[in-house]
């Protein structure tokens, strides 16, 4: 093996990165190039299979390490990995899993501890266990309470969101999203934004990165350089956001530059968008059709902008790089390769690994990013910064937990998670959010003060089983509670379940989930059942709306997600109040136990708190 690939020197350069104000040089492992690129991937380890399944697709959960795949990070002294729900099953589980990720990278010659990142923004995307660890009402929410709370609960979920996950080993959350939603239509972020204001995006986001990182927790700004005014979902296409030069500057970058410069987050992920008016230059994708570079491809947009323009020094982590916006048009390498050019530090999701059969692509992968390197394509001068920048980053925060055994770590994890004081959190925050929408004054044209026959017509049954439960045990009067399923196929008693009620209740979830709720493309196939399914929802649920109001039924509108659809429902109802949130935990009838979001509504219906929520989005015919 030529001399190139066995050792790299590299020059002995001092960062000031620490988490207090003192100085704390860092100390650079020799490596060499292959050795420096491994630290550059972050791996997906969602699904692993001990042979390459007969239909091609493996869904078995990773949740223990396999050997090969110990070995395998070992081997090519891998930098992290991304965890998902699927990995996640109980709290000894996580840990364990996370301890013998960790040996396995202090086995390589490197000795450097792992990344080990996970999607846990609260709200519609959280990964951990609702019932296990505190969720929230996510961003949005948050929003809501801007006007009364300030930046009190964006500071509250970050620090216990770094808490409870860094005592389960895990050191990365891609949190929190800072994208300025502007667009009614946007069918991914929505309410995993604060608000449509930047202003208010930046405050928030910023205390939240603060809280997390003050904890010892490396945040991830993103998605880079805003992915707020989009109708396209890049997990499944490309999208192309057409803002001026001045307009992007005021509403998508400054929520990355105010934190920038008052935080420095330790990491930003890049989105898989195109700003023409930021690079218009093109690329000829796999298929030979020539098109804008994405911003994750983008030099001009990731050192141009962000390094140059805004003093970003941190690490740049791509979105995953097996979403339709990058590998429908790049080969796997040639995207790494693409990526790593453009100035990211960090290659999320490059390779699926799935099968031993797939585990030599990893080898292939490294081989031909050092081929990269010695060709010129990825300069040399370049990679080592890069590594450097990585290293700074893990010994700035506590990668390893402090506990020295499992056992002992699994005991100051067991009575930190979702404990009473971050349930009450939870809650506080979720009652602080709901938002009555309709009527503007404080009176309620509708309330459930002698009404003992209630129907709820809810998305699905869990979620009217949640409401269900709350109202009962909330409520001192004996309440009766029928309901109607969105998603079931017989409507014939709907018209004599809406007659014989005292009052209606209803809620809607818009819009549809996403592949970033879900987990992102391994779960393409089901997104398609998924829209069938939004679809018949909508069907069923506008055609049940017409019967409330000819049935002369008092009915309140519970928008249960992004409050948009309230311009298009709310004209239905005498009452309508907005939750951001709509998630359940595994036992839906619990109380303290992840169903906040039905026992702040359940408590708001009965009246027994005053709603100081306020809309943090226009919502047309209502506060625009």
């Amino acid at each position: 093996m030529p001399c190139f690939y066995r050792v790299v020197l590299l020059c002995c350069a001092v960062f000031s990165l620490s988490l207090s104000s003192a100085a704390m040089p860092v100390k650079l492992p020799q490596a060499s190039v292959k050795q420096m690129l491994g630290q550059k991937l972050m791996l997906d380890l969602r699904y692993y299979c001990d042979s390459a399944p007969l239909n091609g697709q493996c869904r078995t959960p990773m949740t223990t390490l396999p050997p090969e795949l110990a070995a395998l990070i070992r081997d090519h002294a891998i930098g992290g990995v991304i965890l998902f729900a699927e990995n996640l099953s109980g709290t000894g589980q996580t840990i364990t899993l996370n301890r013998d990720l960790q040996t396995a990278a202090q086995a390589s010659a490197l000795g450097l501890p792992l990344f080990i990142g996970i999607d846990q923004e609260g709200g519609r995307v959280a990964r951990l266990p609702r019932s296990l660890a505190t969720s929230f009402a996510g961003n949005m929410a948050i929003g809501a309470t801007y006007q009364r709370h300030g930046s009190h609960f964006a500071t509250q979920v970050g620090q216990i969101l770094a808490d409870e996950l860094l005592s389960l080993g895990i050191n990365v959350n891609f949190a929190p999203t800072v994208d300025v939603n502007v667009n009614p239509l946007n069918p991914v972020i929505n309410v995993r934004a604060f608000s449509e204001d930047p202003a208010v995006v930046s405050t928030l986001g910023g205390a939240m990165t603060a809280a997390m990182q003050r904890r010892g927790m490396i945040a991830a700004l993103k998605h880079f350089p805003g992915h707020g005014d989009t109708e396209v979902d890049s997990h499944l296409g490309l999208p192309r956001v057409e803002h001026s030069r001045a307009q992007i500057a005021a509403v998508d970058l400054k929520p990355f530059a105010d934190i920038i410069a008052q935080q420095q987050p330790g990491m930003i992920m890049t989105a898989h968008i195109q700003f023409p008016a930021l690079d218009s230059s093109t690329f000829v994708s796999k298929d030979g059709e020539q098109m804008l570079k994405p911003a994750t491809l983008s030099r001009k947009i990731l050192h141009d902008v962000l390094r140059s323009e805004l003093g970003y020094q941190g690490v740049v982590v791509t979105d995953a790089l097996d979403m339709a916006g990058i590998s429908k048009f790049f080969s796997q390498t040639e995207a790494v390769v693409q990526t790593f050019a453009a100035g990211a530090d960090i290659a999320l999701m490059p390779v699926k690994l799935q099968h031993p059969g797939e585990l030599a692509a990893l080898g292939q992968l490294l081989d031909a990013l050092a081929q990269a390197v010695e060709q010129g394509s990825l300069s040399l001068a370049e990679l080592n910064a890069s590594y450097q920048r990585i290293v700074a980053l893990k010994q700035r925060y506590p990668l390893l937990p402090s506990a020295e055994t499992a056992a002992e770590q699994l005991s100051k994890a067991t009575a930190l998670l979702g404990n009473p004081a971050h349930r009450a959190t939870e809650l506080a925050l979720a009652k602080a959010a709901v938002t009555r929408v309709k009527p503007a004054t404080a009176d309620w044209p509708v309330t459930l003060k002698g009404k003992q026959k209630l129907l709820l017509i809810m998305p699905d049954r869990s979620k009217a089983q949640a409401l269900a439960a709350a109202l009962k045990h909330y409520s001192t009067a004996a309440l009766q509670i029928d309901s109607i399923s969105l998603q079931q196929t017989d409507f014939s008693q709907a018209s004599a379940q809406i007659a014989a009620a005292d009052l209606v209740i209803s809620g809607f979830i818009a819009p549809m989930q996403s592949l970033a709720d879900m987990g992102g493309m391994d779960d393409l196939t089901g997104i398609a059942n998924l829209a069938a399914a939004f679809e018949r929802q909508s069907r069923n649920y506008e055609a049940l709306l017409p019967l409330i109001s000819q049935n002369g039924k008092q009915h309140i509108f519970i928008s249960l997600r992004a409050p948009y659809d309230i311009s298009r429902y709310g004209q239905y109802a005498q009452l309508v109040l907005a939750s951001y949130a709509y998630n359940t935990a595994e036992d839906v009838s619990a109380i303290g136990a992840g169903n906040a979001t039905y026992e702040a509504l359940a408590q708001a219906l009965l009246q027994q708190y005053s709603l100081t929520g306020t809309l943090p989005v226009t919502v047309a015919g209502y506060n625009d």
